[in-house]
């Protein structure tokens, strides 16, 4: 059975980015030495991963990577530091106006 990982990338200008591959180190190693030059991250080096889950199912990697791309980066932040009361709080939240989260 093959295993999928669904990433994010810390850059150099602390921005995120979140992918998808079925070989991490191969993947972050693309990323790294800038092998895509139009790609997001290939300004942006050096990075860091500070985010990976598994999946089993091509299907539920691709359905988790397309949510996390729509999150906020508060929201990204709460998953990559395990803040899953933050995650619930910012979960409730669609509207910056009705937040119940103020920095």
């Amino acid at each position: 059975m093959k295993t999928y990982y669904v990433y994010i990338l810390r850059c150099s200008d602390n921005s995120l980015y979140t992918g998808i591959t079925n070989n991490i180190e191969r993947r972050f190693s693309e990323h790294q030495e800038g092998k895509l030059k139009n790609s997001y991250t290939h300004s942006r080096r050096p990075l860091k991963l500070v985010f990976q889950q598994e999946f089993t199912s091509p299907d539920q990697a691709i359905y988790f990577e397309k949510k996390i791309k729509k999150w906020s980066k508060l929201k990204k932040e709460a998953l990559i530091s395990g803040d899953f009361n933050m995650l619930q709080i910012l979960a409730e939240c669609r509207n910056a106006t009705h937040s119940k989260y103020k920095p």
